[in-house]
Order: C-alpha cells, then sequence, then structure tokens
C-alpha cells in the first residue's frame, strides 16, 4: 500500500467511446504494482490515479494509457477544464441521416409494390461502403474496445451485424449469379441500422460536453489583473505574478484576488457565493477578505495570504471537481441488458450458419439464415427507445418551463424522492423587501422613511436600496444630504437639511433598542435603525420574502410523495421561520457549500434519489453532487451550468411540472424497451429457422423502429395531472 511517497494525477481522456473503454484502462492501470488506484470516469473522460511518487511518474502513466490506445492529457490547472465540444458526432449523424434518406424512400416504395423507388445496386453499394468504412469507424473503436476490456455491449452487434449484411450483399453484388431483375441485395439494412444507432450516441454524446463548464466559470470569479504594490508603487500585473505576501488592492466593483487580511481602508464585500450569506459583509483593517468576493461598495488594501487552489474558492472548485468525477452516467436498461443480449445473438447467429449448412449443405442459404439473425436483432428500437421518448419528453418538459439538458438528467428525475431546496432566491425573491416599520412616538411612518431615505439614496448596500426603492414606491419626497459617509460594521450617516446628523444603520449605533412587544417578523428580519443627533426615531424591518408560488409549489411536491428539506447558508433562525411557514420538517442554516455537498452525499449514500435546487454560486457543489439538480434561470451562471436542468421560468411550480413529466417519460421508455426486447425475443427465431429473409427482416427493424417513434411520440398528447 501507497503510503509517505504517494502522489495524485489526474488526466483528460481522448477516444473512449463506451463505459467498456473506461474500465479497459482501469484495469491495464490498476495492475500496476506502483499504482495504489486507479478511477476512470466515462462521463466526465476524466483519469484520476494514485501513484508510488518513487517508483514512477505522472509523465509514464500518461504513456501507459496512450499505449493502451487512447489519448491521454495530464491535468496541470484549472484552464484545461473547458467544455469539451463533438463537432465529429455533430457532422456525422447529419450525414448518416442524409444517405438514410434514400434508403428509406426505397424501403416505402417496396412497402407499396413501387420497387423502382430503390437506388440502383451500384449506388447502394457506394452509399453504403462511405458509411461502412467512414461513418461507422466509432461503433468499431468502441466494440473493439469492449472486446478487450472482456465485455459486450450493442457497439459489438452494430459492427458484426452491419459488416455481415454489407460483405453479403458485396458478395451477392459481385460474385453470385442472379438474375436480371438485380441483385438481392440488403445494404438499406446496414445503413439503417448505423443511422438509428448514431442517434442515440449523439444525444450520450451531448450530455458529456456540459460536464466540465461550471469549474471555468468559477475560475473566472477571480480576476485576471491584480493591482499589487512593489517597491512602494502600485502596478497591474496578472494574477499568476501574484505571491504569498504581497499586497493587493481592490476598489469598488473589483473582485478580490486571494484570500488574506486587509491592512488599510474599508469596503462591503458580497461573498455569497462562498458563505451563503445574503447580505454583504463589511470589511475593514484585521477583517478577512476571500478570493472571489465582489466589493459592492468602498475600497481596500489586503494582504495575500492563499492563492489558487488554497483558498476558499479553490477548495469549492476542488469539491465541485470531485462530484463531478464520481457521478456516474445513468447505466441505460438497453446497455445492461445488452452485456447477455449481444454475445447471445452472435451465439444465435454462428449456431444458425453451421446448423443451417450441415442440414441444407447450402452456405449461401446459411450465410442468409445468419445474416437475418443479426438484421433482426440489431438494436435500431433498442437504440431509439430510451431518445425517442427523452426527446418528446425533453419537449414537453421545455413548454412546461423546465429544461433539462440531457437525457440522463430527465430520467434520473423520475426516480427522485428527495428534493432539497437552497433558500434564497428559491424559496424566496432573493432580495429584501420592506416588511414592518417601527416609528418613534410622535413620527409617522412616512416621515420616518423619509428621513432614512435620504441619507440611504447614496448607498449601495442592498438593505440600503431597499428603503430608498420603499420610499420611491410611495412616492415621498427625499431631501437631499450632504457629507455622506459610510461607517463599515455600521451604517451610514449624513447631514441633512433642517434635521442635522441622521444615522441610518445597526441599532446600537442608532441606540434604538427594540420592545418587547414587537411583532415575530421583528425576530428573522434585518433591522435598520434611524437616528437624528443620536435620538433614535425609530427602525425598519427588511425581509428576504417568499414568492408567490414556494407554498404551492412545496405542497405539491409532499403530494407527489417526495420528501422536502432546506439547506442554506443564511442565518439557521432565518431559515428555520421559512421552514415553519412552509411545513418542511428539515431544514438546516448556516452551511457552507461544501456542507451542502457533503449533506447531499449523505442522503445518497442512504438510499435517497436526491434532487437539488439552487441558484447561487455557493449551491454548485451542492448541484453537482446530487443525482439531479435544478438551476434558477436567473441564478448564477455557474450554478445553471452545474445543475442538471433549469427552471426557466423562475418557479418552483417548473419544479413539479418537472419531475410529472419525467415519471411518465420513464415509464414511456420502459414500454419501448419492453417492445423492443419482445421484438427482438419473436423475430430471433423466426430468422434462424429460415422464416425470414434479411430483406423482411431489415423491414422488421424499420417497422420496430417506427412502432418505438410512435409510443414515444404519444407522450406528447398526454395531459399533467
Amino acid at each position: 500500500m501507497i503510503q509517505s511517497n504517494a502522489a495524485a494525477a489526474r488526466f483528460q481522456i481522448e477516444g473512449m467511446t463506451c463505459q467498456a473503454c473506461a474500465a479497459r484502462i482501469e484495469k491495464v492501470l490498476n495492475k500496476k504494482p506502483f499504482i495504489s488506484e486507479a478511477s476512470v470516469n466515462f462521463a466526465s473522460e476524466e483519469a484520476q490515479v494514485l501513484f508510488d511518487a518513487n517508483q514512477t511518474t505522472a509523465a509514464a502513466i500518461e504513456e501507459i494509457i496512450v499505449k493502451t490506445g487512447f489519448g491521454a492529457k495530464l491535468k496541470t490547472d484549472a484552464d484545461e477544464w473547458t467544455e469539451q465540444e463533438a463537432p465529429q458526432m455533430g457532422w456525422r449523424l447529419v450525414l448518416l441521416l442524409l444517405i438514410n434518406l434514400p434508403f428509406l424512400f426505397g424501403m416505402a416504395g417496396m412497402l407499396i409494390g413501387r420497387h423502382d423507388w430503390m437506388l440502383p445496386p451500384l449506388w447502394q453499394f457506394v452509399l453504403a461502403s462511405v458509411v461502412q468504412w467512414g461513418l461507422a469507424l466509432p461503433f468499431y473503436r468502441g466494440a473493439w474496445a469492449s472486446v478487450r476490456g472482456g465485455v459486450a455491449n450493442m457497439d459489438v452487434l452494430v459492427s458484426l451485424g452491419t459488416l455481415a449484411i454489407y460483405f453479403y450483399s458485396v458478395f451477392m453484388l459481385f460474385f453470385a449469379p442472379h438474375q436480371h431483375h438485380g441483385a438481392p441485395v440488403y445494404f438499406e439494412a446496414g445503413v439503417m441500422v448505423v443511422a438509428f444507432v448514431s442517434l442515440g450516441k449523439f444525444l450520450e454524446q451531448r450530455s458529456k460536453k456540459m460536464s466540465l463548464n461550471s469549474l471555468t466559470l468559477l475560475l473566472k470569479l477571480t480576476p485576471q489583473q491584480v493591482n499589487v504594490r512593489r517597491e512602494g508603487n502600485w502596478q497591474c500585473l496578472p494574477l499568476a505574478e501574484v505571491r504569498i505576501g504581497d499586497v493587493l488592492r481592490a476598489s469598488h466593483g473589483e473582485r478580490i484576488a486571494a484570500d488574506g487580511v486587509v491592512l488599510n481602508g474599508q469596503a462591503w464585500a458580497d461573498e455569497s457565493h462562498l458563505t451563503g450569506e445574503s447580505l454583504p459583509e463589511p470589511k475593514a483593517v484585521g477583517s478577512r477578505v476571500l478570493a472571489g468576493a465582489m466589493l459592492s461598495e468602498g475600497s481596500v488594501e489586503y494582504r495575500a495570504e492563499q492563492l489558487g487552489s488554497q483558498t476558499v474558492l479553490g477548495d469549492m472548485m476542488q469539491a465541485l471537481s470531485q462530484a463531478q468525477g464520481t457521478k456516474a452516467p445513468i447505466a441505460r436498461l438497453a446497455d445492461k441488458a445488452a452485456a447477455v443480449f449481444v454475445p447471445s445473438v452472435v451465439a444465435i447467429a454462428a449456431v444458425t450458419f453451421v446448423l443451417t449448412f450441415w442440414l441444407q449443405g447450402d452456405w449461401t442459404q446459411a450465410l442468409m439464415h445468419a445474416v437475418a439473425v443479426l438484421v433482426i436483432a440489431c438494436p435500431c428500437a433498442l437504440g431509439l427507445a430510451t431518445p425517442a421518448a427523452v426527446m418528446v419528453g425533453m419537449g414537453k418538459a421545455v413548454r412546461q418551463g423546465v429544461w433539462f439538458k440531457d437525457a440522463a438528467a430527465l430520467e434520473e428525475a423520475a426516480r427522485v424522492d428527495t428534493v432539497v431546496l437552497d433558500k434564497t432566491g428559491t424559496l424566496t425573491q432573493g432580495k429584501p423587501e420592506l416588511v414592518a416599520v417601527l416609528p418613534a412616538e410622535g413620527v409617522s411612518e412616512e416621515e420616518l422613511l423619509r428621513v432614512a431615505a435620504a441619507v440611504e439614496q447614496y448607498a449601495r448596500h442592498p438593505l440600503a436600496q431597499a428603503l430608498w426603492q420603499a420610499a420611491q414606491a410611495r412616492g415621498l419626497e427625499i431631501p437631499s444630504a450632504e457629507a455622506v459617509q459610510t461607517v463599515v460594521g455600521e451604517g451610514v450617516q449624513a447631514q441633512v437639511a433642517g434635521l442635522g446628523l441622521v444615522k441610518v444603520g445597526k441599532a446600537a449605533w442608532c441606540g434604538f433598542e427594540l420592545p418587547s412587544h414587537a411583532d415575530k417578523v421583528w425576530e428573522t428580519a434585518s433591522l435598520v435603525a434611524v437616528a437624528v443627533n443620536d435620538v433614535p426615531l425609530g427602525a425598519f424591518a427588511l425581509a428576504d420574502t417568499l414568492k408567490d408560488d414556494s407554498a404551492a409549489a412545496v405542497a405539491a411536491l409532499q403530494a407527489l410523495g417526495i420528501e422536502v428539506l432546506i439547506m442554506s447558508g443564511d442565518k439557521n433562525s432565518v431559515v428555520q421561520a421559512v421552514a415553519a411557514q412552509l411545513g418542511i420538517a428539515d431544514a438546516q442554516g448556516e452551511m457552507s457549500p461544501r456542507a451542502k455537498a457533503a449533506a447531499v452525499q449523505a442522503l445518497r449514500a442512504a438510499g435517497k434519489v436526491v434532487a437539488m435546487v439552487g441558484d447561487g454560486v455557493n449551491d454548485a457543489p451542492a448541484l453537482a453532487a446530487a443525482n439531479v439538480s435544478f438551476a434558477m434561470q436567473e441564478g448564477a451562471a455557474v450554478a445553471a451550468h452545474s445543475a442538471s436542468a433549469t427552471l426557466m421560468r423562475h418557479s418552483l411550480k417548473q419544479l413539479t411540472e418537472g419531475l410529472t413529466v419525467a415519471r411518465m417519460t420513464l415509464k414511456t421508455i420502459r414500454q419501448n424497451l419492453f417492445f423492443a426486447f419482445f421484438y427482438n425475443l419473436l423475430g430471433i427465431p423466426l430468422a434462424a429457422f429460415g422464416l425470414l429473409s434479411p430483406v423482411i427482416a431489415g423491414a422488421a427493424m424499420a417497422a420496430s423502429s417506427i412502432s418505438v417513434l410512435a409510443n414515444a411520440l404519444r407522450l406528447k398528447k398526454q395531459k399533467i395531472a
């Protein structure tokens, strides 16, 4: 066991076409004595390797991966974690569908007795050759990797079936005697197999493209250029040149570049994406600042103490990366069955050939029967069973206001039994609103609000903006103020004509004491007091209020038999108050991003199928850790890219409708898979006994695919209860 000399390396893998490829790489790496553990994730196309640094190097491990037949690149920094496009898969599919059109047209003609609609055999040969020796190559690579890994998948059956069809047709066209009516060739069957199955492959490839995008977005939260003091002068330098101990400067609208301590200045810092706290934090001399935080007001000079991966932001990136790396893709029912189905079909085809030749002495007839078995068993219907239903289901979900990013998310959403909700921006409006006013005796609410707005109109703090907007909404005349000064951690003060010194901020700073008879709303709301010449004039209660549909949405989820929880970075007292309003028994506040992710993983370990709903950057690790995750459209970009789906109308009502559509879609998928397997179980024996010719098998194959598509389209008309 590797201990003191243990090292870790991560590699981006290129060229994997199926899970068997990942299994093959793992098998090779784990056999090496200097590697303690190797894990290859097909979805993220990444390998994580623990090894003995005294016995080997990361470069040597990279070479081992390359020798197995795959591309490998050592990951050295977060700049490599970018979206992986798949243009080849796109143009392959388009070209396949275009080539498939004349064959489909010809087969349609055959069904109505118009055999002249089919292309001449030589043209069929040319088009089929383009498909077989160009567009079908990914299937051959997948089949070869599958066989080398000691497993069998649908690539094996597709390769064997299409090659058998192709070579049989080539033989019949060029070498076998035939009548003047034309050669009995079946090139169309092979082309259709490759086209239909490629459609499913393409959808699977799309789901992997988005897997690592959120890491790049997190990286962009840190500035690329930083003001650094060197030799007494301020210089603008790239972040990469900053060193621990450097003194840095950030002003209003800029982001903090490193975790550190404030040496000079005052500011308000928005750290909500890191801490979950919904309001900006005051920063003064001695305060700790975090990389990625945005200064909403003021400026500070600070000493850099942690950089890059050592910062809180870097730790969040690592947590997100780990969650994505360990998140296995959904193993489709068809793929599981293929492990037994594929070798069985190959064996049946081989036995069919041998027995037919032995009994009839005609190798052409034997080959006909064997090819018919492979054609009838080629998984066109299997390949379409899931993606056809998913495509219709995704379209239906979009009409309900839910955008699922991939097929796996839609399938997994159907199994959800636990929903974890963030509070700020998910259940609530995400911004403070004036909910109560408590003026001193002899002071009206309007007068108190007018005085406060005179000072707060110059501040950028969310609470200040809420008071200013409340005054505007009431049409109050706001006096001007002079000598406006922000006292970090306390509030804002200014000279107002006819009044004197007006303070707006914390209760203690303004000398305000909340009376014991105050309503319960003051217990969880943010309190902003007002004083004139150090005489308290009253206070305001501001709170992040619930969305109009939150209560109904939570009730609808619970009616579906789904357990609902709240996990938030906001104050626990606030979270508990929201939970009580919504009838949610399990709610936790003051949770860090990593704690949220750990809690979600614990739920999954307990056997729960978890959906996470959030809209902030601090939700990203938990979103990635869940089985399926939903982000609000108006939320942070990192949350949107970490999530499996987006609620486009910023409403939890769409969540319940999306989960319902997912359940309907999964039911349709199961129906399609049952039909596809039933078709094969019925058709294979008929083909083996010679009751189906290859052309009839090809027509039956097309009919099975059409039936699966028709059943999927039926989902479009089903109503959501």
